[in-house]
């Protein structure tokens, strides 16, 4: 029999491009929880974009949860292991929304 646990990790590694963080941040084989700290909330924006993670934090701690909100990573953190998969726990714990967004008010002809 083998004990297993879970407890915090901080690992602190030296890059010196956004795209070498990007490449360091992706070469795992876990991805539960992302943090990234910026003065540019839309380049951290672009950045999550492509690191996969099953929960991003821009300039906020990566223990804040939310209780309406299905918790899971991706790959060896996701959820698959669930009863009934990621499938099943989206459909479970959450509601669909399609939501539109433009920079500026359109102007309409009339």
């Amino acid at each position: 029999m083998r004990a297993g646990g879970f407890g915090p990790v901080a690992t602190v590694t030296t890059f010196s491009t956004i795209e070498e963080a990007i490449e360091l941040a992706s070469d795992t084989g876990y991805g539960l929880s992302l943090g990234i700290l910026t003065r540019d909330v839309y380049k951290g924006l672009e950045i999550a974009e492509q690191i996969p993670a099953g929960l991003v934090h821009i300039n906020d701690q990566t223990i804040n949860d939310e209780a309406l909100i299905p918790f899971g990573g991706v790959r060896d953190s996701g959820t698959g292991a669930r009863l009934g998969g990621s499938r099943a726990n989206l459909e479970a714990f959450t509601d669909g929304q399609w939501v539109t967004l433009r920079g500026e008010l359109p102007i309409y002809p009339f």
